[in-house]
């Protein structure tokens, strides 16, 4: 149970990580996007760009973009500027859904609304 609970978390940290991205510029030749905030790719984050793809949350962008790192001081780094590369994914319309958990706050508000309901028919019975 804590297991799941921690991998749900890491689903939500990932596609939090993929909202916040924003591509800053364009680099030519060649189109390359220079994405800001990028989403840092492991093996743990790679499995769970796999489970948002198989729930609708995700999906991918751009298959096999071209891709590197700064160096630490934000410099580009000495030799190849593209070590690798990667998908690009996007947040569907469900994704922002899930991050945003509409589905609870959809939940809530009518579970609110039927008591509130109840209520006022409570209150309009005991003053007749």
């Amino acid at each position: 149970m804590l297991e799941s609970w921690r991998r749900e978390r890491m689903v939500r940290k990932v596609m939090r990580g993929l909202a916040r991205q924003h591509v800053t510029k364009i680099l030519q030749p060649g189109g390359v996007w220079l994405v800001e905030r990028a989403l840092v790719r492991d093996k743990d984050s790679e499995a769970v760009l796999a489970t948002c793809t198989m729930r609708g949350w995700v999906e991918p962008l751009h298959e096999n973009m071209p891709t590197g790192q700064l160096t630490p001081d934000g410099y580009l780094p000495e030799g190849p500027m593209f070590t690798r590369a990667e998908t690009v994914y996007r947040l569907t319309e469900g994704g922002w859904a899930a991050l945003n958990r509409a589905h609870a706050w959809a939940l809530t508000n009518t579970l609110l609304a039927a008591g509130s309901f109840v209520v006022a028919v409570l209150v309009a019975r005991a003053q007749d």
